[in-house]
Order: structure tokens, then C-alpha cells, then sequence
């Protein structure tokens, strides 16, 4: 395209930013604040659609390429999208109109100010997938703590202090290590340009090195057990848009930099290290299951199922085959899906009983057929049954695992069991039963606003579920290569140490 379109979808929220700081404070300002926040995002989508249509899914290379000099040598604005990255761009521009709808009426203090971290999130969130330069995607990978932070602990519970800054030294402090293997990275090939480093061969020392210092911030990002606890305290007292976006989207960074890094530039530290990540990705699937199933707390529950399906999708990645590393691709946008719509499901009943206690409720299909209707499809696909999004990534997952090592796969499904008890049981005591608690005789079903929020997520959750194609051939030429590029640098490696 003859227009930086890529540039435009990234840095597009910050001109919501700018008219919000315009306005004036007291009501209006925070009433036309909440809508420019929502037109601003609705245009920021609407932009991404043009640039899914003009995506060429034939191709492995990188599309929308922007390139200009910016720092020192080496290292440049370098930005572009492959089959992984678009769909995650895709899902954040889908996701932050209905997250700024979810807040409409909850968010009631410092609107302007609220819609403005928002805005900025995105902006970081997008320029993470984009970004083709290692800098450039250390400052928008970083970037997203600060907005995140502060949404958690301005608009959050009651420990949201404390769950605020138990997120930010967490991830932060993978990060360092990061940066350092950036600089390491920096100094051997002379540029930290992402499409270059991926034709570099590193030495295996160097491998082990990078590969260690990535893994330990994208391992606290997705994040993996043992290094998961930050999650839970987040979840329970970040806003409902906060959950939204930290299970749907910031997660996802981990899985994305496991991708776009460990895989093609470190293969021989990925085939080193595979084994300990089949193993803390089976802890992570059945102790975090197990782990649900005692939650007294809906977010807390929720929260301990996103770790034992991101344990699904570390496996897939480091099992890499086709199959599983599709599946681990697929699995992260279903989920992106459906722990959004359960956040906002959470969200709907918090608003009106302000306890997310499994305790408090009971019969609630009596009162509010409506949500039941749509809990339950969001309930079924986070358990993985066929018709929806959620089995195709677990059963390409599962499948593509096998391959390689069958008896991980078969622990793994012992999660399958799991997940179907632990959402069964939620289900059941929150939907199912007699309306017998007095507090919820007046409760009132979804009202235009929450219906608006939910069905698009109906919708993707079943279409996908489906008729996977269009997500899986959008990827499918990028995986393809990064799983031909693994096996051939092996190959080459075992040539080597035979000579």
C-alpha cells in the first residue's frame, strides 16, 4: 500500500489521547471523553480491517513493511506483520471498543484519565506485534506496564496497590534480563533488526545466553508456573476492562515473543531447552486445574485456567510441528476470545451484586436467561468442546505433541478432564439450582450495552469453532516457515558437529 497504513493503526489512539486532553473536566467532560475513546477505537478497528483485506496470506514474508532510520546503527523503525503477528493486532483493535463499552457505566472517577491509559495501551499493545526492530519492541513491550499499572492501581479493588506493583516487579524483572540480550545481540551482529537476526547464526553459547534472558520475560508474561502468581492478584482486582485486556491480550505477548524470537533465532537452545518447557507446561496444565477447582472466587478461577491453557500453548510452541505450532497460534486467539467474553461475563453480575463470591449466587438461569445463554458458550469453549473455537487449538495442540513426545500429550489431557470439572462446577453453582438467596430476587438480566459487548464474542467464539480456516490459513504460510527454518538450522548443526 502506497500509505503507511501499519503506522496509522498503531499510533492512532494517541490522536484520542490528544482530543481527551482538550476537553474540559466535570461531567461532560468525562461523558465526551468516553466517546471519543470509543470512536477513536472503532476507527483504530475499522483501519485494521482494511489491512486484513489487502493481507496477502500466500505469503511468508512480512507485509505493510516500514522502514526509516532512528537511533544509532542498526537499529531503525522498522514495522511490519506476518500470519503471527496480524490476528493479534486484529484481536486487540477488535477487543478495545467493547472493552471502553464494559466501562461505560463502572468507571465512574477519573474517566478522562482512565480512557486516556486505555488509548495508550493500545498503542503499545499493537506497536508490540508490529515492531520489526528489537529496540522498538522492547520500548512497546515495556510501554504497556506503565498504563496497565496504573489502571490496576487507580481503578482497581481493594489491594490493587499491591496487585499493581506485584505485576510490574514480576515482568519488569524478566525484562532486564531481556535487555541485556539485546546489547549482547547488538554487539555480535551489528543490528537489532528483527528480519536480519533471523538469517544470523548465532553461536550456541550465545543461544543459550539470549535464549534464557527471552525466556525469562515472556515466561512471566504468559505466564508459566511457577512464575504465574502475579496473575490471580491482578485479575481479581484490576477493573473488568483491565482483566479483559490482560487475559486476552497482554498474555499473548509471551506466546508472540516465543514465536517471533526463540524459535528462529535460537534453535539450538530451543532444542536444548524443550524438555523443561514440556514439564512446566504439564505442572502449569494440571496444577493450576487442580488449583481452579477450590477457587471460592470467580476472577481467581478464571484467572488459574488462562495459566493452564497458556501451559497448552508453550507446549505447542517448543513441541514444533506444524500441527502444534498452528494449534498453539489458533489456541491463543480462541482464548483471547473467550477469557475476554468470561471477564465480561464476571464483570455483568459484579456490576450489580459488587461480590464475585461463587457463593453469592445460585439459579441465576431463572432471572437472567440471557447471560445464562451466554456464560454457558463461554463456559463450554474454555472447557474445549467441539463447535467451539476452543477445541481446535487444544486438539492440533494435543495432536502435534504426540508426535514428538506422546507421553506429554497424554499427561496434558489429563487438563482436558480437568478444565471440563472446574468449569462444570462453576457453571453449575452460579447458573443451575433454586433461586434461593433473597439478594438476587430483583436481578436483572443484560441490559443493550452488555448485549452489544457479548455477542461479537458469541459470534467468534462459534464461527471459529466452526470454520477455523480463515484464522489458520492467515497463519499457516508463517508457521510453516518458522517450523522448515527450526529443522533446517538443526539440520545444519548436526552437519557441523559431524565434520
Amino acid at each position: 500500500m502506497s500509505w503507511p497504513i501499519l503506522s496509522v493503526v498503531t499510533f492512532l489512539p494517541l490522536v484520542g489521547v490528544l482530543f481527551i486532553l482538550l476537553l474540559r473536566g466535570g461531567d461532560d467532560g468525562a461523558r465526551n471523553a468516553r466517546w471519543v475513546a470509543l470512536w477513536t477505537t472503532i476507527i483504530t478497528f475499522g483501519t485494521s480491517l482494511i489491512m486484513l483485506w489487502h493481507f496477502d496470506t500466500k505469503l511468508a514474508e512480512f507485509q505493510f513493511v516500514e522502514k526509516h532510520a532512528w537511533l544509532a546503527s542498526g537499529i531503525g523503525y522498522h514495522m511490519g506483520v506476518d500470519g503471527i503477528s496480524l490476528p493479534f493486532v486484529i484481536l486487540t483493535t477488535a477487543l478495545m471498543p467493547l472493552c471502553i463499552i464494559a466501562s461505560w457505566r463502572p468507571i465512574q472517577t477519573r474517566v478522562r484519565e482512565y480512557m486516556i491509559a486505555f488509548l495508550a495501551l493500545e498503542t503499545l499493545m499493537i506497536g508490540t506485534f508490529s515492531a520489526l526492530d528489537l529496540v522498538l519492541f522492547y520500548l512497546f513491550f515495556e510501554g504497556g506496564l506503565i498504563p496497565m499499572f496504573l489502571i490496576i492501581g487507580i481503578w482497581g479493588g481493594q489491594r490493587r496497590v499491591y496487585a499493581s506493583f506485584k505485576f510490574f516487579l514480576y515482568t519488569l524483572l524478566g525484562s532486564v534480563l531481556m535487555l541485556l540480550a539485546i546489547m549482547a545481540m547488538y554487539w555480535v551482529a551489528g543490528t537489532t533488526d528483527i528480519p536480519t537476526l533471523m538469517r544470523t547464526a548465532l553461536s550456541p553459547n550465545l543461544q543459550k545466553f539470549a535464549w534464557l534472558a527471552f525466556f525469562a520475560s515472556f515466561a512471566v508474561k504468559m505466564p508459566m508456573w511457577p512464575v504465574h502468581t502475579w496473575l490471580p492478584d491482578a485479575h481479581v482486582e484490576a477493573p473488568t476492562a483491565g482483566s479483559v485486556i490482560l487475559a486476552a491480550i497482554l498474555l499473548k505477548m509471551g506466546g508472540y515473543g516465543f514465536l517471533r524470537f526463540s524459535l528462529p533465532m535460537f534453535p539450538l537452545a530451543t532444542q536444548d531447552f524443550a524438555i523443561i518447557i514440556f514439564v512446566l507446561s504439564v505442572v502449569a496444565i494440571v496444577y493450576t486445574s487442580l488449583v481452579a477447582l477450590v477457587q471460592e472466587d470467580m476472577k481467581k478461577l478464571i484467572a488459574y485456567s488462562s495459566v493452564a491453557h497458556m501451559g497448552f500453548v508453550t507446549m505447542g510452541i517448543f513441541a514444533v510441528t506444524t500441527e502444534a505450532v498452528a494449534g498453539a497460534q489458533f489456541q491463543m486467539v480462541s482464548h483471547g476470545i473467550v477469557s475476554a467474553a468470561l471477564f465480561l461475563c464476571v464483570g455483568v453480575v459484579y456490576d450489580r451484586m459488587h461480590t464475585r463470591e461463587i457463593a453469592a449466587y445460585g439459579g441465576l438461569v431463572n432471572r437472567m436467561p440471557l447471560y445464562a445463554v451466554a456464560f454457558l458458550i463461554f463456559s463450554l469453549a474454555n472447557l474445549g468442546l467441539p463447535g467451539t473455537s476452543g477445541f481446535v487449538g487444544e486438539l492440533m495442540i494435543l495432536i502435534g505433541t504426540f508426535k514428538v513426545n506422546p507421553w506429554v500429550a497424554i499427561v496434558a489431557t489429563l487438563g482436558v478432564i480437568l478444565s471440563a470439572a472446574y468449569v462444570l462446577w462453576l457453571a453449575a453453582r452460579v447458573m443451575f439450582g433454586k433461586l434461593e438467596k433473597p439478594s438476587l430476587a430483583g436481578i436483572k438480566d443484560l441490559d443493550y450495552r452488555e448485549i452489544i459487548c457479548l455477542s461479537p464474542l458469541v459470534v467468534g467464539t462459534i464461527f471459529f469453532g466452526i470454520y477455523p480456516k480463515p484464522l489458520l490459513e492467515m497463519s499457516a504460510a508463517s508457521v510453516e516457515q518458522i517450523v522448515a527454518n527450526y529443522q533446517r538450522a538443526l539440520e545444519v548443526a548436526v552437519k557441523a558437529v559431524g565434520q
